[in-house]
């Protein structure tokens, strides 16, 4: 998918990913080498089939990437980074559990699952455009 500024985007019905926190971390996908910015840190998402919401698109992505147990997700709210014809969507979410599960990834996108301190993100090598929603001034301000 191009977008209205020329940019080549993952999913023709736009992209969303889950950011989901379990106490004072939240949990984040190092992406495999041969994906799009591979070698980086993010959170688990991707391409919205035709038929669903952020929301959903984001929850079902993240249910296939981590086997993160859907029930157990309460979601909080969304960042919409608009692109003009195609967007992606942050939805925030937060974990309802006493303690955060041990995940694999599941479905080889990703080679590691990192329940990772709210603090310590930054110094990761992050997916750019986790990067740059993450500096946002709101960010961690928004989180649930």
């Amino acid at each position: 998918m191009v977008c209205d500024a020329g940019h080549r985007h993952w999913g023709r019905f736009g992209a969303a990913g889950l950011l989901l926190r379990h106490g004072d971390c939240v949990l984040l996908a190092h992406r495999v080498w041969w994906s799009h910015h591979g070698e980086t840190w993010g959170i688990p998402g991707g391409a919205r089939n035709s038929d669903e919401t952020a929301q959903q698109g984001a929850l079902r992505e993240a249910v296939e990437e981590t086997g993160v147990d859907a029930s157990r997700i309460r979601l909080t709210g969304e960042t919409v980074d608009d692109h003009g014809g195609w967007s992606y969507v942050t939805v925030h979410a937060r974990l309802d559990t006493d303690r955060a599960p041990a995940l694999e990834p599941t479905d080889g996108e990703a080679t590691e699952l990192r329940w990772t301190p709210v603090d310590d993100v930054s110094d990761l090598p992050l997916h750019p455009g986790f990067a740059a929603f993450w500096a946002s001034d709101d960010a961690v301000e928004r989180l649930p």
